[in-house]
């Protein structure tokens, strides 16, 4: 009877490493795809007011901010927006309006709370300072290319779209370990799901990195009031936007990620977060996240087999799959070749985290933690964590 178990086990793990193989090239040819897309001439300019919740520095903060009013011809107002007044982040911005006189930069200073989702509370009290009917919010880590305001509103302009949402390829910001795993992670995993699962679903992800919007459909979904309590704001705010009838797209430029892990307790606890994140909100689409895994499950497979050469065999085509995929997409976005030798380690790594996001309760996030109903929403929060 163990014997037998035995092997439905290994038989059970080799298909899984084979689907994940076909997985991860399908996802790989995707984003190739995505990548040659045509992106035309850059559309006529629009005012936009872009909103950039802030929470201490991250590498490249200036840089990353002076991104934000990239927009030739066009309107835009920079609007900076942190809870407390000695935030590290303060003279950056107050850097960029010194050096930066062209631009039209400003800072909400701003304690107000607004349910438990502190970076919905930081936008909420930023909104008032808009100006513009058309609104853009990127996340602190993210820098914009030249042209990405500009497509990403012409996308909005489609009369059937409520809501432009952007994808992101990982830059490590530091020569640590921990940041390039990180980045790896985002450009070899995260990035072809997410590109898979908009071909397969179309407009059902919406990624809080960089997010076009209408203030008249802002206004329509409730504002963002309604998603004040939730873990996965930006998957709420789409889930909003198709409830009054509209479309979710993803943008045809990405944005950059500039990713810093100081240490690998800090990436595990980013990472095992990210993936309750998802549990969270599509459950089963987390239990998909299995096929990410086929050199994981081959190796589980070739410790569980009888031994001999066919489980190596086994081994050795995942690897060599998850090797030349990792290859093509680094080609694919323009990134320095990825080590080979650190492919395998992010896989055991990714494997860890996976587990590992099955079996947490609480999220931490920033100095709290907070426990997450099965809809996605923070309910309580517990000790400062630092």
């Amino acid at each position: 009877m163990q014997e037998e178990l035995l092997k439905f086990l290994t038989f059970g793990a080799d298909l899984i490493a084979a689907a994940g193989c076909v997985y991860s090239i399908a996802s790989m040819r995707i984003l190739q795809r995505f990548q040659r897309t045509p992106r035309g001439e850059v559309p006529r300019a629009h005012a936009i007011s872009v909103l950039r919740p802030l929470h201490g520095t991250d590498p490249g903060l200036y840089e990353n901010l002076g991104s934000s009013c990239a927009y030739a011809s066009g309107v835009v107002e920079l609007i900076c927006g942190v809870q407390c007044e000695d935030d590290p982040a303060i003279p950056v911005v107050k850097r960029l309006q010194s050096e930066r006189p062209d631009l039209a930069v400003s800072l909400v200073v701003d304690p107000t709370p607004h349910g438990r989702n502190l970076k919905v509370a930081n936008l909420m009290n930023m909104l008032p300072a808009a100006r513009h009917p058309l609104l853009v919010m990127m996340d602190s880590d993210m820098r914009a290319p030249a042209d990405f305001l500009a497509r990403s509103l012409a996308a909005l302009r489609q009369p059937d779209v409520g809501l432009v949402t952007a994808l992101y390829r990982g830059r490590p910001a530091d020569r640590r370990l921990w940041s390039r795993l990180a980045a790896q992670y985002v450009n070899h995993t995260f990035l072809p799901q997410a590109l898979l699962g908009e071909r397969t679903r179309p407009g059902q992800g919406c990624f809080g990195a960089g997010i076009a919007i209408t203030r008249e459909t802002l206004e329509a979904i409730g504002g963002f009031a309604v998603v004040a309590d939730t873990l996965a704001d930006d998957y709420a705010l789409g889930a909003g936007v198709r409830a009054v009838g509209k479309r979710v797209v993803v943008g045809p430029v990405l944005l950059d990620n500039w990713i810093t892990e100081p240490s690998f307790q800090a990436l595990l606890r980013h990472e095992v977060r990210w993936l309750f994140t998802i549990r969270s909100v599509a459950p089963w689409g987390h239990v998909g996240l299995i096929l990410t895994q086929p050199v994981a499950f081959a190796l589980i497979a070739a410790l569980l087999g009888a031994p001999g050469l066919i489980p190596l065999a086994g081994l050795a085509v995942a690897l060599l799959v998850r090797f030349g995929m990792v290859r093509a997409v680094d080609r694919a976005l323009e990134l320095d070749p990825v080590p080979l030798w650190q492919v395998p380690v992010r896989d055991v790594l990714s494997f860890a985290v996976y587990v590992a996001s099955f079996f947490t309760k609480t999220v931490a996030w920033r100095d709290h933690q907070f426990r997450v109903s099965r809809q996605g929403r923070l309910t309580s929060d517990g000790d400062r964590t630092r």
